[in-house]
């Protein structure tokens, strides 16, 4: 029974794993850059999660301190203001400093590590900026 065998492999395999992008593509190393085995371990030591996640987690204390102090309309306005920030950026293959989400954050008369140790001289980010650009757009 043909009809059966080929519902039975129409159910069993996508078309997405069977597309020339899916499952046997190659790592594309200008878009994703080198696979390391230690991105995809356990974390090593109990804080480096809190370490990760310290923006996050701070930023979710001010919104709750905001909302007690000032009502509800103070942290849904700072996340409206944040969101407006990330979606305004340079072009993809030019190095940003984000000033704006530094200065919405308190952090623009802080000297943190980043300030120092972040050369964008010495940056690995730039690319062809022609293929960059066809990629952020969809092209490719």
């Amino acid at each position: 029974n043909s009809r059966g065998t080929a519902s039975l492999l129409k159910d069993s395999i996508s078309l997405t794993d069977a597309s020339a992008s899916g499952l046997f593509e190659g790592h594309d190393l200008l878009r994703r850059g080198f696979t390391s085995v230690k991105s995809e371990l356990l974390p090593s030591h109990p804080l480096e999660l809190t370490e990760k996640n310290f923006q996050l987690n701070q930023d979710k204390t001010n919104f709750a301190t905001l909302r007690n102090i000032q009502g509800i309309h103070a942290p849904l306005k700072l996340q409206m203001e944040f969101r407006a920030v990330k979606q305004v950026q340079r072009l993809p293959f030019l190095h940003s400093s984000n000033m704006a989400m530094d200065i919405l954050r308190g952090n623009d008369e802080c000297i943190g590590f980043e300030d120092i140790l972040n050369d964008p001289s010495q940056s690995e980010i730039m690319g062809e900026p022609h293929m960059m650009m066809e990629h952020k757009l969809g092209l490719l």
